[in-house]
């Protein structure tokens, strides 16, 4: 019979093994710092404030239960053949990302570089709004609440298509519209990067 003391040792060496083996030893290969680009820049930027603001806009609206933020190589499957990015996604890609928002599903297409793949402030605002107008048949829901309706003409109003808002009315998007935007335009993925780090 074993002695309670040799099982008790027994299953803490197992345990142990197992944290270094499926823990330890996988964090020591994550990146953990930036790496420098040929052009000299440090990959990933750090993100400006609004673009950070944007970030928890991003989580809170549950964005990550639609869209992904990992595009998968060639041999994975079409994300590539989709253009939703110009590479597999690296584990460089998401060093500082306090969580990494690699999203849960893709109802909607791939977000890991639909800043180079659609750079317009306009755009984005305009497909926050409504879909439908840089999207037909998209079946994201609009999201007009990130947006205000003011009396009168706004130099930041949005151009709409007639008949969408009442005359003399201007759609305004707010703080979060914007930082959010400022996120979106972020994410970006250069084909450059390696995935090593200098070191």
């Amino acid at each position: 019979m074993i002695e309670p003391r040799t099982l008790l040792l027994g299953a803490l060496a197992t345990v142990c093994f197992s944290l270094t083996g499926y823990v330890l030893v996988p964090a020591l290969g994550v990146e953990t710092t930036p790496i420098t680009l040929e052009n000299g820049r440090a990959y990933p930027p750090v993100l400006s404030e609004q673009a950070a603001q944007g970030r928890e806009v991003y989580r809170d609206l549950g964005c990550v239960y639609c869209h992904s933020q990992q595009v998968r190589p060639e041999t994975f499957g079409a994300d590539l053949d989709r253009g939703w990015g110009r590479r597999g996604s690296l584990p460089v890609d998401y060093v500082g990302q306090q969580p990494p928002l690699l999203g849960t599903m893709r109802t909607g297409p791939d977000l890991a570089d639909i800043g180079t793949r659609q750079p317009s402030e306009t755009w984005h605002l305009l497909h926050l709004y409504d879909p439908q107008l840089t999207s037909p048949g998209s079946n994201m829901p609009p999201f007009r609440f990130l947006f205000d309706e003011v009396e009168g003409h706004d130099e930041r109003a949005l151009t709409l298509p007639e008949g969408t808002v009442a005359n003399g009315v201007s759609v305004v998007p707010t703080a979060r519209a914007s930082a959010l935007v400022a996120y979106l335009q972020a994410l970006q993925q250069p084909p450059d990067v390696t995935g090593s780090s200098d070191e």
